[in-house]
């Protein structure tokens, strides 16, 4: 009986210290505004530059105490447009870019973005995020820096630009790496994004 005691005794101060010292996280999960979210893509060549924008589908950021944790976002790849060219010379640009020289939309119509870590950089609202993106049937990694702001509403936006080397995602069109004697028709692999997330909380 004694031992019996003793024993639920030490279970009961045992569990006592475990609920003080363990504070439950709270995570809030905001859905990505998909009218007021945008992507402009860039792309660059030896005889100029392109850019464009491309639509977001859907996405999630998840906030744990005030501090982003992770989250997800969606590209409608077939919303592709050119903003620098009119007419039929940026029909004929989103033409070949939706093509299987490029992006294959048909096939590969959403590209995503998924976090897998954060790291504050010591100032409120900035992060380094770590994150997979998926272009077609390829996964890379891809690091970037981004700055959360939130407005009175309680809104949350998120900035980030990120360069992509498209070489890593199997679209070869005019690309140095694979082909020789290009010359100026030579199209670079990289390409930048610059991306806007508005987000509201569920």
């Amino acid at each position: 009986m004694k031992n019996t005691f003793v024993f639920n005794t030490l279970v009961t101060v045992f569990a006592f210290f475990t609920l003080s010292f363990t504070t439950p996280t709270d995570t809030t999960t905001y859905e990505v505004d998909t009218e007021a979210s945008e992507v402009i893509w860039k792309g660059y060549k030896v005889t100029g530059s392109h850019e464009g924008t491309i639509a977001v589908k859907s996405g999630n950021l998840e906030f744990t105490e005030g501090q982003l944790t992770g989250g997800s976002f969606e590209m409608d790849m077939t919303s592709i447009t050119c903003t620098d060219l009119e007419g039929e010379w940026a029909d004929k640009l989103v033409g070949h870019l939706s093509s299987d020289d490029f992006f294959g939309v048909k096939n590969f119509p959403t590209a995503t973005f998924v976090i897998t870590n954060v790291v504050s950089r010591g100032q409120e609202g900035d992060y380094k995020v770590v994150g997979d993106l998926t272009i077609k049937e390829s996964t890379n990694s891809l690091k970037l820096q981004a700055m959360v702001v939130e407005g009175e509403d309680g809104e949350i936006t998120v900035t980030t630009d990120a360069t992509v080397d498209r070489s890593e995602y199997n679209v070869k069109y005019g690309s140095g790496s694979f082909f020789d004697g290009l010359g100026d028709k030579t199209i670079y692999d990289e390409f930048d994004l610059n991306i806007k997330l508005v987000a509201n909380q569920n």
